[in-house]
């Protein structure tokens, strides 16, 4: 199992309780990496690649994991990142995203851009995500067959979410440092009112693909 970004190792301590095979993240420095060792200890492994060129073998993979990070690339390096997945994966083997999505599929390009740019200007980053059925066309054009697409409300910074994703201490924690951080506040603000403004437009949504042989 590889997963991309794993950023502070939370779903990569989930996945292992499971006991897979073998576990590998592929973090983008040294010291992010560092933190994801920390947390899963010796129960895998966490190696310093990019998303796009990662260094792992051809085929050495039988499951691929990427969780909120297509969203915040450019259409180019979306496919890049999907065309690495592929390389690694042996044939057969799962790509698994979970991913922000515009809704509906036939959604006015007029307000689809209107979302990226709020998006992107509340963030801070060059969020792009994708209608669902540009999700499904990304990654059959990348060579998989997607297999399971499930969408969920988009909860993000949602208080019951934030809750139940990080339990009652953790999340007293990081309410406690907002408020101390005015800036970092004004800015989680700002991003959950532009989620709120859009919430008919934007879904989360998982897709599983499958590699194609040959």
């Amino acid at each position: 199992m590889v997963e991309l970004a794993p950023g502070l190792g939370h779903t990569a301590a989930r996945l292992l309780d499971r006991a897979p095979g073998s576990y590998t993240g592929v973090e983008y420095d040294e010291s992010a990496a560092a933190i994801v060792r920390e947390r899963i200890g010796t129960r895998g492994r966490c190696v310093v690649g990019e998303a796009a060129g990662t260094g792992l073998p051809d085929h050495s993979a039988d499951v691929v994991l990427g969780e909120a990070m297509l969203t915040m690339q450019t259409d180019r390096h979306k496919a890049e990142i999907i065309a690495e997945a592929s390389r690694v994966l042996r044939p057969g083997g799962r790509y698994a995203v979970h991913e922000l999505a515009l809704r509906p599929d036939d959604l006015d390009d007029r307000l689809k851009n209107e979302v990226q740019r709020s998006l992107a200007r509340s963030i801070k980053v060059n969020a792009r995500p994708l209608t669902i059925a540009e999700w499904r066309r990304l990654l059959t054009d990348g060579g998989f067959e997607v297999t399971s697409v499930t969408t969920a409300p988009m909860a993000l910074l949602e208080a019951r979410r934030l809750l139940a994703d990080e339990g009652v201490a953790r999340t007293a924690r990081i309410t406690a440092n907002l408020l101390r951080d005015r800036q970092a506040l004004r800015r989680v603000l700002d991003m959950r009112s532009t989620f709120v403004k859009y919430r008919r437009e934007m879904t989360a949504v998982s897709l599983v693909a499958t590699k194609v042989a040959g």
